[in-house]
C-alpha cells in the first residue's frame, strides 16, 4: 500500500523549501501527497492557526512534512506534534564535507522528550506582578523517550548514549525522568551516562566528538540541540523528526525566515534531510540512505546557496540533489 504523506508548507520559506523536498521525495518513493495549509496565513484568513482539517489529515496520514510558522509557531507546532502521538523530537546535528563547521568532527543526535516539561502549558498569574509555570514530567513519557534513545543508537551504531538532566536542583521532577532512564537501560543491558546539562553545553562546544546520542527532557533538548547546529554549520542544515509509533511529523527548525522569505534563495538542505528522516520512518531506508548521499555531495561540491556562501536558488538546489540521485 502507497503511504500517505500529509504536505503543510506553512509561512516564510517553508512554502519554498518543502515544494522542493517534496520534489526530491517523489524522485525516490511511491507517495501518495495530500496538501494543507496552517499558520500565520490561515489564521488571517480563518481565525485559526491550525485548522481542524488540518489536524484531522494529519492524524489520518503515515507522516507529515512540515515546513514553518511565524508568530503562530506554538500554536501549530505543538498539536500537531500531540496529533502525531510523538513520544521523542529526533535532532541530528552533524558536520559535511565542504561545509565550514565550528567543529567539524561533529556526528550527534538529541533525543528529546517534547510532550511535557515546562512547555505543557500551565502557567498562570498568582498575584500581581508574579506568575507560576509548572513542569509537568511523569514516568510514562520520561520511559516511551528512553525507550526511543536507546532504540535509536542500537539501530544506528551510536555506541555512546548521554543523558542530560538538572536533578541537583529539580529533584523531583528530573529525579523520575532518571529513574525511568535507569529501569529501561537496565531492562536493555545498555551503558550510559549522566550529566549535568549546564556542563554538557559547555563540553558539547569542547568535545562535541565525545558524544554520540544524547537523551534529555524537553526544555534542555531545545536547547542543546540548537548549541548542536551551531556547532555544524547552522539551522538551515539540521533536519527533525517527532515521531510516534506509527505516524510523525518531519520539519526543518530554521523557522518561516521572514527576511528572506519569497526571495528563493533559503537553503532546502534541512527540509530535504527531514524527508529523508521521514522516509526512513516509513521503512524506506535505501532511499532515505540515497537522499543522504545526494545531500551530502551537492553540500561538498555545490550548488550551494547564499547562507553557504553560493549564489544558487532553492530549486538549483533540490534540482542539483535529484540529478545526483
Amino acid at each position: 500500500m502507497t503511504d500517505s504523506v500529509l504536505v503543510v508548507p506553512g509561512d516564510g520559506v517553508g512554502r519554498e523549501v518543502v515544494p522542493a523536498a517534496v520534489d526530491v521525495l517523489d524522485a525516490v518513493a511511491d507517495l501518495e501527497f495530500h496538501h494543507a495549509e496552517a499558520g500565520d496565513r490561515v489564521e488571517r484568513e480563518t481565525g485559526e492557526a491550525l485548522p481542524e482539517e488540518t489536524r484531522r489529515r494529519a492524524i489520518d496520514a503515515d507522516a507529515t512534512l512540515f515546513g514553518a510558522a511565524g508568530e503562530t509557531a506554538a500554536d501549530v507546532v505543538l498539536p500537531l506534534r500531540e496529533a502525531v502521538g510523538s513520544v521523542a523530537n529526533v535532532r541530528p546535528a552533524r558536520a559535511y564535507p565542504g561545509v565550514d563547521a565550528l567543529r567539524p568532527q561533529t556526528d550527534l543526535v538529541v533525543i528529546r522528550e517534547n510532550t511535557e516539561g515546562v512547555y505543557s502549558g500551565i502557567e498562570a498569574e498568582v498575584a500581581d506582578g508574579v506568575t507560576t509555570l509548572t513542569r509537568v514530567v511523569t514516568a510514562e513519557a520520561s520511559r516511551r523517550v528512553a525507550e526511543y534513545g536507546f532504540e535509536y543508537a542500537a539501530e544506528h551504531g551510536y555506541d555512546q548514549v548521554t543523558v542530560a538532566h538538572k536533578a541537583n536542583v529539580m529533584r523531583t521532577t528530573d529525579g523520575q525522568f532518571l529513574d525511568a532512564v535507569e529501569a529501561v537501560a537496565t531492562d536493555r543491558d545498555a551503558d550510559y551516562e549522566t550529566t549535568l546539562v549546564d556542563a554538557l553545553a559547555t563540553d558539547l562546544l569542547l568535545r562535541p566528538a565525545a558524544y554520540g546520542v544524547v537523551i534529555c527532557p524537553n526544555l534542555a533538548g531545545d536547547v542543546l540541540s540548537d548549541l548542536a547546529a551551531g556547532l555544524v554549520g547552522g539551522l538551515g542544515l539540521t533536519p527533525s523528526a517527532n515521531v510516534g509509533p506509527d505516524n510523525g511529523l518531519f520539519e526543518p527548525v530554521h523557522g518561516s525566515a521572514p527576511d528572506i522569505a519569497g526571495e528563493g534563495v533559503a537553503n532546502p538542505a534541512a527540509t530535504i534531510l527531514s524527508g529523508a528522516m521521514l522516509l526512513e520512518h516509513l521503512g524506506h531506508d535505501e532511499s532515505a540512505t540515497d537522499v543522504r548521499a545526494a545531500v551530502e555531495a551537492v553540500l561538498a561540491d555545490g550548488p550551494r546557496t547564499p547562507d553557504l556562501g553560493g549564489d544558487a536558488s532553492t530549486e538549483a538546489v533540490s534540482d542539483a540533489v535529484i540529478e545526483r540521485l
